[in-house]
């Protein structure tokens, strides 16, 4: 039986107003329950409540997910303990396995009152108070507003991490440890899709790792879109489902890496100089052990990790853990993540060969014109044309992305053919059956060098002419 989706907004309504009038009373009515865009491996639900208050986040656990993220008790308790370290933080109103969860699951609120919904239909979960400002990347890059902020964002964030790293890890000891290369490896083998580009990426980093540092909690994903700003500051840092424990120069190199700088000047998160961030972070008894060769070689790391997670990611559709136009369309940003690892490990973009077209293909017989491409190209036409105007929030942002993966589509259609004959012959001039043999031995060490890294980073290329053809002319910011 196909679930009702009315049913089901109704159920985690009910629940979350059970936790909301378990902490604020008669204030904790919901108004309204509104899910939000975005999120690899949450799914995120706004709150606005009766009382006047700024509302709650709901974030639930869903399928899928990305590698090594922890579960929302254990996030909770890494919020928690951040609080009492100084980090700016959402309060933690619940979460899944909090005595104020249980109570309330068996009908025993502070109000008293019998018979609660079930707060088990959240699954697992954690309620934070929202914290008001803007974490939308687009706007605190660009929008004047935020003029001060930025100039504050290197000195903020420096401090920020700091305060993280200063947490003795014992004190939260839900966080896992694990080896990031052995962790991203074995994610990747599991699979079973092999690219040639990450085995670059892994074999550098194995040559070049820095010595261990003491081992100190870290956030995973510190980054624009997870950092909520206002005018002049760091409101709140967001989204811990991927905090652990390990080398605390991850968090700054991550910081780093091109894809969240969603086209910003700055090296650090596009904002800001990776040097006045490490300034900053120093000057607050941040560890001497994070140097800028640490910070570079763990943005490779972070290059080539979320590389993996956007393979994840795609996976999760294709397996049917959850069908999903967003998690499809990430598969493809793949290519564009690996162009920056190439960029970062010195190898050269190839030129793009004079007769490559992403114009519409005509018709071949049997069938009738438009073409398959034509075809393809005209849907996408409908749903920026007419669906986009029609529609908002969730729904809006999910049309772009409908619509950018037709545009994708169209260009395999016309160019797929030519690219798999020139991937074929670079494969036969390297000796191997395919881009898993050609991973395997780039792993083993078999193959090796500059015609290696050339082929790979030609087939990189062709992957951006279909992908994200604006990418392949060279590295954005």
């Amino acid at each position: 039986m196909t679930p009702n989706p009315g049913t089901e907004h109704e159920s985690l309504r009910a629940a979350v107003e059970t936790l909301a009038r378990t902490a604020y009373g008669e204030g904790g009515g919901v108004a309204a329950l509104t899910r939000l865009s975005g999120g690899a491996s949450r799914s995120t639900w706004q709150v606005d409540l009766t009382g006047g208050s700024p509302g709650l986040i709901l974030q639930r656990q869903r399928a899928g997910g990305v590698p090594g993220q922890i579960g929302q008790h254990a996030e909770a308790a890494v919020l928690r303990a951040a609080a009492a370290a100084g980090v700016p933080v959402p309060r933690v109103i619940a979460a899944s396995g909090d005595p104020v969860s249980r109570e309330a699951t068996s009908g025993e609120a502070a109000s008293g009152e019998a018979a609660s919904p079930d707060v088990a239909a959240l699954g697992e979960f954690v309620l934070t108070e929202r914290v008001p400002g803007e974490s939308s990347p687009a706007e605190l890059l660009r929008a004047p507003g935020f003029q001060r902020a930025r100039e504050r964002f290197a000195a903020q964030a420096g401090t920020a991490l700091a305060a993280l790293h200063a947490i003795d890890p014992g004190t939260v000891p839900e966080l896992p440890a694990r080896d990031p290369l052995a962790f991203y490896r074995d994610v990747l083998d599991d699979l079973g899709e092999p690219h040639p580009a990450l085995e670059i990426g892994f074999a550098w980093l194995e040559t070049h790792r820095p010595p261990p540092a003491e081992p100190a909690v870290v956030h995973g994903d510190f980054r624009l879109g997870n950092l909520l700003l206002d005018g002049d500051r760091l409101r709140a840092v967001l989204d811990w489902e991927l905090a652990h424990v390990g080398d605390p120069a991850e968090d700054l190199g991550w910081l780093c890496v091109r894809s969240w700088r969603f086209g910003g000047p700055g090296r650090a998160g596009g904002v800001a100089a990776i040097e006045d961030v490490l300034a900053a972070y120093h000057a607050a008894g941040g560890s001497r052990a994070v140097t800028p060769e640490a910070v570079r070689w763990w943005e490779v790391l972070g290059n080539v990790k979320w590389g993996v997670i956007c393979v994840l990611q795609a996976h999760a559709h294709r397996s049917g853990a959850e069908r999903s136009v967003e998690l499809a369309a990430i598969g493809r940003r793949t290519a564009t993540v690996e162009r920056d690892l190439l960029d970062l490990l010195g190898v050269p973009a190839p030129p793009v060969p004079g007769d490559m077209t992403d114009g519409a293909s005509a018709s071949r017989p049997p069938h009738d014109a438009p073409g398959a491409a034509e075809l393809v190209s005209a849907v996408r036409e409908f749903l920026l044309g007419e669906v986009l105007t029609a529609v908002e929030g969730r729904t809006a942002y999910l049309t772009r992305v409908a619509a950018n993966s037709l545009a994708i589509a169209a260009r395999e259609i016309t160019m797929g053919a030519d690219l798999a004959a020139g991937h074929r012959r670079r494969l036969d001039a390297l000796g191997v059956a395919d881009d898993r043999e050609l991973a395997r031995r780039i792993r083993d060490g078999s193959l090796r060098g500059e015609k290696v890294a050339t082929a790979v980073a030609e087939a990189v290329r062709d992957k951006l002419l279909v992908a994200a053809p604006r990418r392949v002319h060279g590295p954005t910011t």
